[in-house]
């Protein structure tokens, strides 16, 4: 796969970073709480935090035996952002990923759930790698080999999961994505939350996620509102 930089990714991106509450381009700077679920190696919360004893040559089919029909969304979404820690200065293995993800999209019931996972995950990860380039084309590490195409539209690959499964979670996943309103609008990021918020218990590992990316402020305005409308 040829990764081919474009200059509007490092603008939106920094109009990205400038407006998140924490600094960072979120899917990938900011680690998702999964409790006791398996992931990656991790060691601790920085996000770049690798296991420097695990074999990156592994990745790509760890990741995928990672990603069953069984595992919940947030577990793929810190799965992915791992995963793109893991090969962001390795644009060949980065390529072999998505093309693997992408390949599971195929001969699958475009109805089904298992579907519909396999096309979030795609996306998420289409997105995530795009944030990952802006991070080192910003940098000191001569990062610019990892460079996604950004004609790829892995949101609309995420919001078709959404349409197919109505998973709060996935709803969060685009909230984080569409943050950056430049490109999507108020609307769309709005929308994405209110919809995440009002799917997720107070007391769950999602409304934990939420309040971290979010904000208790804005999650709590939120979960009023929705139970106003109700």
């Amino acid at each position: 796969m040829t990764y081919r930089f474009r200059p509007f990714v490092v603008l939106s991106m920094t109009l990205l970073l400038a407006s998140s509450a924490a600094a960072g381009p979120p899917l990938i700077c900011h680690p998702f709480e999964i409790g006791g679920a398996k992931s990656l190696p991790w060691q601790g919360p920085a996000w770049m935090a690798v296991d420097p004893g695990y074999d990156a040559n592994r990745v790509v089919d760890d990741t995928l035996a990672l990603l069953t029909p069984d595992t919940p969304v947030l577990v793929r979404m810190e799965t992915l952002r791992r995963a793109t820690v893991y090969t962001r200065n390795d644009p060949g293995r980065a390529g072999q990923l998505l093309a693997r993800l992408a390949d599971r999209t195929a001969g699958k019931d475009s109805g089904s759930r298992d579907y519909a996972l396999a096309l979030f995950d795609i996306g998420y990860l289409t997105e995530t790698f795009k944030q990952a380039a802006w991070i080192s084309a910003s940098s000191r590490e001569g990062g610019s080999k990892f460079q996604p195409n950004p004609a790829k539209d892995g949101y609309a690959q995420i919001t078709r999961a959404i349409a197919l499964t109505g998973d709060p979670s996935m709803e969060f996943a685009a909230a984080i994505v569409a943050s950056d309103r430049r490109t999507y609008g108020e609307g769309k990021y709005r929308a994405h939350l209110m919809r995440a918020v009002a799917g997720a218990p107070e007391n769950s590992l999602l409304t934990r996620n939420l309040t971290a990316q979010f904000g208790a402020d804005q999650v709590g305005e939120l979960r009023r509102e929705t139970q106003k409308s109700r």
